[in-house]
């Protein structure tokens, strides 16, 4: 393994060698704070001339500010070549503070252009901290000035991008927590980005939105003792830390963050000079020999151990791979274990060098099913991409749509098609409406059964199962999910499309076009309302119909709403496609059901008989319906 951290070095790393930060708070400076030495320790920056501004290019700490909550905003223009200018805020040492930067190399290619990353005890771990509520992509044009608004207040801030009033980025979780700090500049001084047009001011009357709990994924390992840091070379990589001349281990029990993640600079801090390691170990228990899937990711390299046994070893560095490869944590890896009877011992060697510290496990066959939620039975895996499932009261019959957009099954298209399920489980047709184009959503009115398809509406006569009408819907781009009135009004969600369409007569128009509608994707009438799965925020929303307002009726953690009912009691029942199955109270409650997302079996658009209470699951790519009795 080469030893890359002192080439690599982040910018953030060097900003620990400057003087300490101001701890007086002063008010508002609404004003354009000037690059003056009186007003900011200036000994890692530059102040020059840049695109006819007067700019700052390097390093340098406002002096003398403490802020909780705050607006920063500050003109950044780039070369484009690889560099990571941004903003440092709440800065409670010279290695403790949250950070926020573009990667203006890789703004067109990938969408995290836009990064937080929290930094603890010298480190930026930005390869732990990575996805929804941390990246996010934007453009960042070269050689001219862009303006950056960041504004933070309680666990939470939001970057916005010139003068768009929607925010690029939003940070759900600033991994410090609501704490008092300083600001500063964070920059190379090579030419390759400038500073321009600071301002700050404290702003007590920031308003976010409120954000669920985090979760931990059913089969998380949470409980872990870690030991004190080592030497990359002092260790070979391939052999029991047992079996090797260590010294005395001492272990610390921590326990890991919601997600799984175990990001060790919140426990130890990196020695300098080459790449570190430590142990990890914690216990899985067998009540008799089993094959147990793990799967894990690390940041830079690991050695998995089961029983002192070598079973893995893995290399994630920073651009290892190819030059794009960031090498971010995820569940990116899996082995399988032979367990033995009883006590194991997992242990594993984590190196790193650069960009985080950490490793995340998680047993990989695991399901979450709340006490409440029976399974009464599951079909053969004969559908073909199941997506929707509707209930025929009229005939006690269920309807499948069968999407199979990849044609997996099926190269000749002939997977996609609307199938006859009873109750009980029993296919009765699987072929009963065919020639559709990737069928998804779908509702029935008197005989006739609505199927959304892709740039259509499809009518059906349910008697004799043949399409009667196909209705186009000019300017769609991915039709979704259908609702309809009691009026007989039909509305479909266009999902990359960020549009509810709503008939007139025998044509369809855009009713609701962005806006607080983004990426809406299940729908269902509640009254007078429409109710909305939007996953552009993974939101359930509600549409006053007559008025067209939106309110917010709770909000999930990341993941695509895809099924949408109310349950008797006046909540909401609904489905993330990821494999989540969850229950709204009237109040705003949430409650998870179900979780098959570790079995990667998701959980699409579902029916839900209330009289008698039960849940039909369509599992998309594996292929069956699951019903599950749901007792009050």
């Amino acid at each position: 393994m080469r030893a890359q951290g002192s080439k690599r070095m982040s910018a953030v790393v060097w900003l620990v060698l400057f003087v300490g930060i101001g701890s007086s708070s002063v008010g508002a400076a609404d004003d354009v704070v000037s690059f003056e030495p009186e007003l900011w320790d200036l000994q890692g920056a530059e102040v020059t001339e840049h695109l006819g501004r007067t700019a700052l290019s390097g390093l340098a700490i406002l002096q003398g500010v403490a802020i909780q909550d705050g607006v920063v905003e500050v003109d950044i223009a780039v070369s484009g070549a690889r560099s990571y200018p941004g903003i440092a805020f709440r800065m409670q040492t010279r290695s403790t503070y949250e950070r926020f930067y573009v990667r203006p190399h890789r703004e067109s290619l990938y969408p995290d252009a836009l990064q937080y990353t929290p930094v603890k005890n010298g480190v930026a771990p930005w390869q732990l901290y990575h996805g929804d509520g941390i990246t996010a992509g934007a453009s960042i044009p070269s050689d001219q000035w862009i303006h950056i608004r960041l504004e933070f207040a309680g666990h939470q801030a939001r970057v916005f991008i010139d003068d768009v009033d929607k925010p690029a980025l939003v940070i759900t979780d600033l991994k410090h927590g609501v704490s008092e700090g300083g600001i500063g500049l964070i920059g190379p001084r090579d030419g390759s980005a400038y500073f321009s047009n600071f301002r700050y001011r404290e702003a007590n009357d920031l308003e976010f939105d409120p954000v669920p709990a985090p979760e931990s994924p059913p089969g998380t390992l949470t409980d872990w003792e870690l030991s004190q840091k080592f030497k990359f070379a002092e260790i070979d990589h391939e052999r029991s830390p047992y079996e090797q001349e260590l010294g005395e281990i001492e272990w610390t029990p921590i326990t890991s963050q919601s997600s799984g993640l175990v990001d060790v600079s919140d426990f130890l801090r990196r020695s300098g000079g080459g790449p570190d390691c430590l142990l990890a170990r914690t216990t899985l228990v067998a009540d008799a020999e089993e094959t147990r899937e793990i799967q894990f990711g690390y940041s830079d390299a690991v050695s998995v151990f089961l029983n002192g046994r070598l079973v893995f070893f893995g290399d994630s560095q920073y651009r290892s791979r190819d030059r794009s490869f960031l090498g971010v944590v995820g569940l990116h890896d899996a082995v399988y274990l032979p367990l033995e009877e009883g006590e194991n011992e997992l242990l594993l060697i984590v190196v790193e060098s650069f960009g985080g510290w950490g490793f995340m496990c998680r047993e990989g066959d695991v399901v979450y099913r709340n006490h409440r939620l029976t399974e009464t039975f599951d079909t053969f895996d004969e559908f073909v991409t199941p997506e929707s499932v509707i209930y025929d009261s009229k005939r006690d019959m269920l309807y499948v749509s069968n999407f199979d957009v990849y044609r997996r099954r099926a190269p000749d298209g002939g997977g996609q098609f609307v199938s006859r399920l009873t109750t009980l489980g029993r296919i009765e047709e699987l072929k009963w409406v065919t020639g559709l184009s990737q069928p998804t959503g779908m509702a029935i009115m008197g005989d006739t059964l609505f199927v959304v398809e892709r740039g259509n509406l499809v009518k059906v006569d349910i008697e004799t199962s043949l399409v009667s009408e196909r209705i186009p819907v000019p300017n769609s781009v991915f039709l979704n999910d259908i609702a309809i009135g009691v009026d007989g009004r039909v509305y479909l969600s266009d999902t990359q499309g960020h549009t509810i369409f709503r008939s007139t007569g025998d044509a369809f128009e855009a009713w609701v076009v962005g806006g607080e509608i983004e990426m809406p994707n299940g729908l269902r009438i509640d009254g007078d309302r429409l109710l909305v799965g939007n996953d552009g925020d993974s939101c359930l929303k509600a549409i006053d119909i007559a008025t067209g307002a939106v309110t917010t009726i709770a909000r999930l953690n990341p993941g695509i709403i895809d099924g949408i009912h109310v349950d008797p009691n006046g909540g909401y029942i609904v489905s993330q496609w990821e494999g989540k199955l969850y229950r709204i109270s009237p109040d705003g409650d949430i409650v998870k059901l179900l979780d098959t997302s570790a079995l990667k079996v998701y959980a699409a658009d579902f029916e839900y008989i209330p009289e008698r209470s039960l849940l039909l699951v369509p599992t998309f790519y594996d292929d069956r319906v699951v019903a599950y009795r749901l007792s009050d």
